[in-house]
């Protein structure tokens, strides 16, 4: 009998976490930087209804894209560290404006990008925070869709809201439609990746690689 999405989404996330936990790898490698540069209205288009995630000021100088994904491990190295610096001497002071777009690499990761978007009170990035924080607690371990759970409640979310956001057919899609058009369009294939007003840099940068981004553009 063929799964139906949400049976896929979960049994998915299962074998690709467990792959994980003995490969011992993470799921994406940093690439080297890319010289690549899009313009930045075409990036702000958003992907059908879903709207963009972020925080900052709309009209800050600085609007940085980040393409992330809820299982890679170099993401959350990323906000563990340089994000959290970021937001303290550049997003906080409104001279940047920093925007979450999803690019699942596996199910699992689908699963917490649709968590992340179905997050009570509307605290995306709260949730985002959250997962990316304790991903070795969920992602790499025997029974990542339990601990997801469990993660989950600690946000808000009862067992019947939790089944409701993993099987929301047409969140998935717009999800789907988020990374299929990163790849497509912006050539993304890895995580992180960040467009700084439209300029791609690949990989985890650190708080002194973003400096010499930024304050150029001050």
């Amino acid at each position: 009998m063929a799964l139906n999405r949400r049976e896929f989404l979960i049994t998915g996330a299962k074998a690709t976490a467990g792959f994980v936990a003995l490969a011992g790898l993470p799921l994406a490698m940093a690439a080297p930087a890319a010289a690549e540069s899009y313009p930045l209205e075409e990036m702000l288009k958003t992907s059908g209804d879903l709207e963009d995630i972020s925080v900052g000021q709309e009209d800050a100088p600085i609007t940085v894209i980040e393409y992330f994904s809820m299982t890679c491990s170099h993401c959350a190295h990323f906000h563990g560290t340089t994000y959290e610096y970021l937001k303290e001497k550049y997003i906080d002071t409104g001279k940047m404006r920093f925007i979450f777009r999803e690019f699942p690499l596996d199910p699992l990761a689908t699963a917490g990008a649709m968590l992340a978007r179905r997050t009570p009170g509307g605290k995306a990035t709260a949730m985002i925070g959250l997962l990316l924080d304790q991903q070795r607690s969920w992602a790499f371990t025997d029974d990542p869709v339990g601990n997801l759970q469990r993660l989950a409640k600690l946000a808000g979310f009862s067992q019947e809201s939790f089944e409701k956001a993993v099987s929301d057919d047409k969140l998935l899609d717009a999800i789907e439609a988020v990374r299929e058009r990163g790849h497509s369009e912006f050539g993304i294939n890895s995580t992180p990746t960040f467009f700084v007003n439209g300029e791609k840099h690949i990989g985890a940068l650190s708080s002194e690689e973003f400096d010499k981004i930024l304050e150029p553009l001050l």
